[in-house]
């Protein structure tokens, strides 16, 4: 079992700038693939950012040229370091999972709040 664990939310103002982690722990394997997700009051979860175990990135055009995903693979934990932030990226922010057999894993969320 794959547990996910995620860090560094809060509140902050228009323009700010947050780090959010994502630590993995338990059964994983060499090759996965992670990313973020999140969930606006009101809104459906949406993909944010993704890395594969080969180092490949894409980001959702909503945040391209704004959030960087990185992952260090010795410490199994992936970043999002999200700059210019605005008050629509208010949200619960999740990591995904994915191993080599195709099955998910989501740490718990930790909210962004975007507000002056």
């Amino acid at each position: 079992q794959v547990q996910l664990v995620e860090s560094g939310g809060g509140l902050v103002q228009p323009g700010g700038s947050l780090r959010l982690s994502c630590a993995a722990s338990g059964s994983i394997f060499s090759q996965y693939a992670m990313g973020w997700y999140r969930q606006g009051p009101g809104k459906q979860r949406e993909w944010v950012a993704g890395i594969t175990s080969g180092g490949s990135i894409s980001y959702a055009d909503s945040v391209k040229g704004r959030f960087t995903i990185s992952r260090d693979s010795a410490k199994n934990t992936v970043y999002l370091q999200m700059n210019t932030l605005k008050p629509e990226d208010t949200a619960v922010y999740y990591c995904k999972l994915r191993d080599v057999y195709g099955a998910d894993y989501w740490g718990q969320g930790t909210q962004v709040t975007v507000s002056s």
